[in-house]
């Protein structure tokens, strides 16, 4: 039976989720670095008998901050809840970052908000967390502040793979570089996008290579090229295989990124649902072709080359 958790907009949550432990931290991909935090905080939660919330952001600071910096997500939000309830998470606060949140002072964040609101007794965050106006709040200030607000600050040390330390920041270069088997690696899953099918120029099927086109929002850019995937249809929970390609279609002169996704072995309209596209392996760089012939040997090859997955 799937775990169901509150889900929260602001910080006034009901009495039996204060007294609480807390992880606060915008939680991307949720990798092993991560896991690792939550891994730890159910040993807590078992050993105290405390409940388990989570504080996390919308949108996530940086992206607030960097209004230009449009595709930076490893995974979107509806994603991020479904990989928290594998954690035994009782309720999410998922807070709205705004010019106003984003001004508040660190101290006052502490004593009006994990004091008055949530009365945490155990916080978690990563060594690196950083909270308030200009950035001033920092783990240092947490710990300083445990006795008199009555809490306690847990911050492992961050889990590292061959003296690299397991980061969101890490894992997004993997993907920017097509490694998608480190990635997938890190994050104990395959790295996918979620996202509606719409209509298209319909160019794949003109060429006798039907697609499903996707728009990956904010999703971080994986490097442009063609991959082995795993398509779910969301609402039937059907799984398929196939090929896709993410880029900008350089044959045909295309300026936006948009993935393209080819089901083997499938009939049928997939117009406005939402699919999951768990990438597998990366199979080649995108490139330009003479024409459409050249075009359309290369894709037979790269779907001989993905059905060997």
């Amino acid at each position: 039976m799937v775990k169901q958790i509150t889900y929260y907009k602001d910080f006034n949550i009901i009495k039996s989720h204060q007294k609480s432990i807390i992880l606060i931290g915008n939680f991307d991909g949720l990798h092993l670095g991560h896991q690792k935090l939550f891994n730890k905080a159910k040993d807590y939660k078992k050993k105290k008998k405390l409940k388990i919330g989570v504080i996390t952001f919308d949108p996530i600071p940086k992206m607030f901050f960097s209004p230009k910096l449009k595709n930076y997500r490893i995974s979107n939000l509806n994603q991020k809840i479904e990989l928290l309830k594998k954690f035994n998470v009782d309720f999410i606060i998922n807070k709205k970052f705004d010019k106003k949140f984003s001004k508040i002072d660190c101290k006052r964040f502490v004593k009006e908000i994990i004091h008055k609101k949530l009365k945490a007794r155990l916080i978690f965050v990563s060594n690196n967390f950083r909270f308030g106006n200009k950035r001033e709040g920092d783990v240092n200030l947490l710990k300083s502040l445990e006795g008199k607000y009555n809490y306690k600050i847990i911050n492992p040390s961050p889990l590292k793979r061959k003296s690299k330390i397991i980061s969101s920041s890490l894992i997004r270069k993997f993907l920017e570089n097509g490694k998608i088997n480190l990635v997938n690696k890190f994050l104990d899953r395959n790295w996918s996008i979620e996202g509606i099918v719409s209509r298209g120029r319909m160019m794949g099927k003109k060429i006798g290579f039907p697609t499903c086109n996707i728009d990956i929002g904010n999703y971080v850019i994986s490097k442009p090229g063609v991959y082995a995937v795993k398509i779910k249809n969301v609402k039937s929970k059907k799984t398929f295989k196939g090929i896709a390609n993410l880029g900008y279609r350089p044959t045909f002169d295309q300026k936006k990124i948009l993935l393209e996704v080819n089901i083997f072995n499938f009939s049928g309209n997939l117009y406005n649902k939402k699919l999951t596209v768990e990438f597998i392996k990366f199979i080649r760089s995108e490139k330009k072709f003479k024409g459409i012939g050249q075009l359309k040997r290369q894709i037979q090859l790269d779907i001989k080359s993905a059905k060997k997955i």
